[in-house]
């Protein structure tokens, strides 16, 4: 199925790209008369799903760069991501740019086959004609969700634009909110419940209805939220669950002697063909020209032929928990000396720090480690043991900034093909049973609907990571608290918490001030961090922290950096556009 998606996909690109404008030619597709038969409209479809994976910053899929310009991850310092934590975005800046001229792209294409669909009504099942409209209209809903978290008010484009009336004004955020949610509703039942023929690459009607939960949460209708959510976990049952961590996670807690924890078979290639979690993915094929990234060399660690581009901060990682259920600054078992040990193992199983084992070799940041362990010999059975190489992890002048990387969504065969101008086909997940069921739990907290499901929720997920469940009978408050730890810890690097920070209010306390970040791989004292607060964000004595962590200043203004500014370019060529307060 999925080589049949490469085929009609190439196909169709180069069809539409000898489309021409001006003439209606009789042996092919054309603007004008496109799609007129279901396999056009099929081929028109599929382009449109490409489009969504098009939209990429430092070659990286966009939504893996989000998490990235927050308090829990950092790029290498540069304009384009050292100006989103700054409050000094640009109205030119690629990174603010681009997601909108991407999205309207992709929109744009939906409405290719959208604006003709009623060609072929009676050349097709119902059925049929209604599955391809609600695909399209999904696709162009999720596009939508996105660009009004990230500008605000945008203009709501609901056909193929013509010159004389594409100077649209701008919609109101809420009222492009409430349109999505009113288009979920119309056509989520028109779709089958998965698709599970296309490695969910096409969407199904649970991904609907937690696009419609999604953006119901975010538009802080909770009651809509979680019937919504509610919906999707039913139609889930039996098609989409958590997966389990395979037998490396035996290895979280532990040093690179042990051996390697890893996640691929959640967020690796074997996870995108196997994992049920997975409820959308957006689909990377080498076999089709431009649909592919290179994130694993901006992930990797240069022993890992990477170029060490984003990791987590340290204020990330002390918002791991201990493996009791208490934070850093309350748990009995936490030790500054060892301070990876009898912590939440997805500090692990999602981040790389010092002492791990990294894509088949020892990862140390400190410059004591003049050589580490290379175990790529031992892994590909040439060896009874490691054998030990120089630490570039230690001596590159563009080693990690942060101290530490992500092992999340990154997959040790990308080290075979990891450069500079490497490629790599690693699918996106842009919709995980996980995050399902976290907005349910939220969006019920948030209502004051609590009961038994909620603390299921949230429970499914933390024993999934070998965390303790909760103790019931929580107030509102704690539960709300507890929520926002899960989401900050198990979706991290999912590309969600810029969105969290500013919808929960957050973001001028989180982003205001310093970041921490520990590129040098030094220890600290358990002076270091003195109170994480109600919504897991550790406070640092910052005259202790500054011995043993470098800083990144953030700043964060209120009513200005909950949106990024419009392009100019964009309200040059359209009056009827006005700019973000701020920019």
């Amino acid at each position: 199925m999925k080589r049949n998606i490469t085929y009609i996909l190439l196909l169709t690109l180069a069809m539409l790209s000898a489309c021409d404008l001006d003439r209606l030619p009789m042996n092919g597709p054309t603007t004008g008369t496109f799609p007129a038969t279901e396999e056009e409209a099929t081929m028109g479809l599929l382009a449109a799903y490409k489009g969504l994976t098009l939209l990429d910053a430092a070659n990286t899929p966009f939504l893996h760069v989000m998490d990235n310009i927050s308090d829990i991850g950092y790029a290498r310092p540069s304009n384009n991501y050292t100006s989103p934590i700054t409050s000094s975005l640009t109205t030119d800046n690629a990174l603010a740019t681009k997601p909108w001229e991407y999205h309207y792209k992709t929109i744009a294409r939906c409405h290719t086959v959208l604006d003709n669909l009623e060609n072929i009504r009676n050349s097709i099942s119902e059925e049929k004609f209604n599955q391809l409209d609600a695909e399209l209209r999904v696709i162009r809903a999720y596009c939508y969700s996105k660009l009004i978290e990230l500008y605000g008010d945008v203009p709501l484009v609901l056909n193929a634009l013509g010159l004389d009336d594409a100077n649209l004004p701008r919609t109101s955020k809420a009222e492009i909110q409430q349109w999505i949610i009113d288009e979920m509703s119309d056509v989520a039942d028109h779709l089958p419940v998965a698709q599970p023929a296309y490695g969910n690459v096409r969407v199904g009607s649970v991904a609907a209805y937690m696009l419609k939960a999604r953006v119901a949460l975010y538009a802080k209708q909770f009651d809509m939220a979680a019937a919504a959510s509610k919906k999707a976990i039913e139609l889930a049952n039996g098609v989409y669950a958590l997966t389990q961590f395979d037998g490396s996670s035996q290895f979280a807690n532990q040093d690179h002697l042990s051996g390697e924890p890893e996640c691929s078979n959640i967020f690796g290639y074997d996870g995108y063909r196997n994992s049920s979690e997975w409820i959308w993915v957006f689909e990377y094929n080498q076999n089709i020209s431009g649909n592919t990234h290179n994130q694993g060399y901006y992930f990797g660690s240069r022993l890992g032929k990477g170029c060490s581009y984003w990791g987590p901060t340290q204020n990330l990682i002390d918002s791991f928990q201990c493996i009791d259920g208490l934070p850093i600054d309350e748990s009995p078992l936490y030790n500054a000396n060892e301070p990876f040990r009898n912590r939440d193992p997805r500090l692990d199983m999602y981040c790389a720090r010092p002492h791990a084992r990294l894509m088949g070799f020892q990862f140390e940041t400190n410059t004591t480690f003049d050589q580490v362990n290379n175990y790529w010999p031992l892994i590909n059975g040439e060896s009874n043991a490691p054998v030990v190489v120089s630490n570039t992890d230690s001596k590159n002048a563009y080693r990690t900034f942060s101290g530490y990387l992500w092992r999340k969504h990154t997959d040790n065969a990308d080290y075979l093909t990891n450069s500079s101008r490497g490629v790599s086909d690693l699918n996106l997940g842009v919709f995980r049973f996980a995050e399902l069921l976290l907005i349910y739990a939220e969006a019920k907290i948030e209502s004051n609907d609590i009961d038994a499901t909620v603390y299921e929720a949230i429970d499914q997920v933390r024993r999934r990571a070998d965390m303790p469940e909760l103790d019931k009978n929580l107030s509102q408050s704690q539960l709300r608290s507890i929520l926002r730890y899960e989401r900050k810890i198990e979706l991290c690097n999912d590309g969600l918490r810029w969105y969290d920070i500013r919808r929960w209010g957050i973001a001028d306390q989180v982003m205001n001030g310093v970041i921490y970040l520990n590129r040098n791989g030094n220890a600290w004292s358990s002076n270091v961090v003195v109170d994480i607060d109600e919504n897991h964000t550790p406070v640092y004595d910052q005259a202790e922290a500054i011995n043993y962590f470098t800083t990144q200043e953030v700043v964060y203004q209120i009513n200005k950096d909950e949106v990024w500014p419009v392009p100019q370019q964009e309200i040059d060529i359209n009056p009827n556009l006005t700019q973000n307060p701020g920019y």
